[in-house]
């Protein structure tokens, strides 16, 4: 079955690939195409975490189909990877992450396919907490494009000192009119909707590339990234001022670590230090500084 994943990438790199542990957190149209992407190119271990259930609107924009309707997502994509590997190793997790913060335990890389930029913050620090590798993805209203950066904890930004680099210093316009970055909505999620899938996948794509890049960092397999951030263009939008990107197209920027950031700044790192523990920042001071509103309920 994996003669030809083995011929291009080497009989002890797939081995490789079949020990590391990758966690999915959101399993949507995103996240679900990322987790069954990976298990197609060799990876063998899954913690997968979502709430969420199969809707009739979901099958459209989702590797699932109806034959799956009213199960979890986290199940649903757990037996499609099953369907490809039987030997795949799944744990699965319905539930939010807030609740399930030990599925972070043990991983080699996490996938963050969730929307809300309050639960990113939360899955944020607690990478940083675990020295765990993440990769963040998003896509823009209508599906006009999306970005991808790869957290890599206290060797560059973290996901909140990056998030708030990007929304002040790229402006994203389309011909219609300006784009407010992420699209973040009243309720802090990102707007994708509505969006084709197959501009959901392009993203979900990318960010599957830098998952298997950084698994295979340490073989003859590892080619470098230009840079942590990479911004899609799927249709004709101005990322940067005055100049437009094409249709298909991507740019790449690097996005450094904010020393004044409240999550990983210097002088968290020297609280840290000093006392051997993680001193959490409120959401509450994340969405002073980053302009979100935060739900009470979270």
């Amino acid at each position: 079955m994996w003669d030809r994943v083995e011929r291009l990438i080497g009989k002890e790199n797939l081995a490789l690939l079949a020990k590391k542990r990758v966690g999915v957190v959101g399993l949507g149209s995103g996240g679900g195409f990322v987790a069954q992407s990976l298990a197609m190119s060799g990876v063998e271990n899954f913690v997968l975490i979502d709430d969420d259930i199969l809707e009739a609107t979901n099958i459209v924009r989702h590797v699932a189909d109806n034959r799956y309707l009213g199960q979890p997502k986290a199940d649903v994509v757990a037996d499609l990877i099953r369907q490809r590997n039987p030997k795949a190793e799944i744990s699965t997790r319905v539930g939010r992450i807030e609740q399930h913060m030990d599925a972070l335990d043990d991983l080699d890389l996490l996938i963050v396919g969730v929307d809300g930029e309050q639960v990113k913050y939360i899955i944020n620090e607690a990478c940083l907490e675990r020295d765990l590798v993440a990769i963040y993805a998003g896509v823009y209203e209508r599906g006009e494009g999306g970005d991808v950066v790869i957290i890599y904890p206290y060797d560059g930004p973290c996901y909140a000192c990056w998030s708030a680099a990007v929304r002040e210093e790229v402006q994203l316009t389309n011909e219609v009119g300006e784009l407010d970055y992420g699209m973040i909505g009243p309720e802090g999620t990102l707007e994708a909707e509505p969006a084709l899938w197959l501009h959901v996948v392009r993203v979900a794509l990318t960010q599957t590339d830098f998952a298997l890049k950084f698994l295979l960092k340490e073989t003859d397999q590892y080619s470098p990234l230009p840079t942590n951030t990479v911004i899609l263009a799927n249709n004709a939008i101005e990322i940067i001022a005055g100049e437009f990107t094409p249709p298909h197209s991507a740019l790449w920027v690097q996005i450094d670590r904010d020393p004044h950031c409240l999550v990983c700044g210097d002088q968290m790192q020297t609280n840290m230090t000093d006392s051997q523990t993680f001193h959490a920042v409120s959401l509450q001071d994340l969405a002073d500084e980053t302009g979100i509103s935060v739900d009470a309920d979270i």
